[in-house]
Protein backbone atom coordinates (compact mmCIF):
# COMPACT_ATOMS: atom_id res chain seq x y z
CA UNK A 1 0.00 0.00 0.00
CA UNK A 2 1.36 3.32 -0.59
CA UNK A 3 0.60 6.49 0.96
CA UNK A 4 1.47 9.75 0.34
CA UNK A 5 4.77 10.08 2.08
CA UNK A 6 5.99 7.18 0.43
CA UNK A 7 4.78 8.63 -3.57
CA UNK A 8 6.52 12.31 -2.78
CA UNK A 9 9.65 10.08 -1.90
CA UNK A 10 9.48 7.97 -5.21
CA UNK A 11 8.65 11.15 -7.02
CA UNK A 12 11.67 13.40 -6.01
CA UNK A 13 14.03 9.97 -6.26
CA UNK A 14 12.61 9.43 -9.47
CA UNK A 15 13.89 13.13 -10.25
CA UNK A 16 17.47 12.40 -9.44
CA UNK A 17 17.05 13.12 -5.69
CA UNK A 18 20.02 12.07 -4.10
CA UNK A 19 19.53 12.67 -0.20
CA UNK A 20 20.16 9.96 2.24
CA UNK A 21 17.87 9.53 5.35
CA UNK A 22 19.77 9.66 8.91
CA UNK A 23 17.93 8.90 12.37
CA UNK A 24 19.38 9.87 15.46
CA UNK A 25 17.07 9.64 18.67
CA UNK A 26 14.33 8.83 16.59
CA UNK A 27 14.92 12.46 14.90
CA UNK A 28 14.60 12.48 10.84
CA UNK A 29 17.33 14.15 8.83
CA UNK A 30 18.75 14.11 6.02
CA UNK A 31 22.58 14.00 4.39
CA UNK A 32 23.32 15.38 1.19
CA UNK A 33 26.81 14.13 -0.56
CA UNK A 34 25.92 13.99 -3.68
CA UNK A 35 23.83 16.94 -5.83
CA UNK A 36 20.65 16.83 -6.82
CA UNK A 37 19.68 17.34 -10.12
CA UNK A 38 18.29 20.37 -10.77
CA UNK A 39 14.91 18.84 -11.13
CA UNK A 40 15.12 17.24 -8.03
CA UNK A 41 16.40 19.91 -6.03
CA UNK A 42 13.68 22.34 -7.23
CA UNK A 43 11.02 19.62 -6.06
CA UNK A 44 12.58 19.00 -2.35
CA UNK A 45 12.40 22.65 -2.11
CA UNK A 46 8.76 23.23 -3.72
CA UNK A 47 7.17 20.33 -2.19
CA UNK A 48 9.20 18.81 0.57
CA UNK A 49 10.83 21.36 2.71
CA UNK A 50 7.02 23.87 3.05
CA UNK A 51 5.51 20.36 4.48
CA UNK A 52 4.89 20.49 8.55
CA UNK A 53 8.09 18.76 10.24
CA UNK A 54 6.46 15.75 11.02
CA UNK A 55 5.17 15.24 7.41
CA UNK A 56 8.75 16.08 6.05
CA UNK A 57 9.66 13.09 9.16
CA UNK A 58 8.23 10.34 7.38
CA UNK A 59 8.57 11.00 3.73
CA UNK A 60 12.57 11.17 4.41
CA UNK A 61 11.72 7.72 6.23
CA UNK A 62 11.43 6.49 2.60
CA UNK A 63 14.57 7.77 1.19
CA UNK A 64 17.30 5.12 1.48
CA UNK A 65 19.08 5.31 4.68
CA UNK A 66 22.81 5.82 4.86
CA UNK A 67 23.48 2.85 7.11
CA UNK A 68 21.86 0.67 4.42
CA UNK A 69 23.99 -1.58 3.00
CA UNK A 70 22.12 -2.44 -0.14
CA UNK A 71 23.26 0.70 -1.39
CA UNK A 72 26.82 -0.57 -1.48
CA UNK A 73 29.03 -2.22 -4.58
CA UNK A 74 27.92 -5.52 -4.72
CA UNK A 75 31.94 -6.79 -3.92
CA UNK A 76 31.32 -4.96 -0.27
CA UNK A 77 28.42 -6.86 1.09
Amino acid sequence: MQNRAKQTADEYRHLGGRRLAAFDDNKASVRAWDKDTPEAERFWQTKIVPLPERERAEVQSYLPSIVDEADEPRGKQ
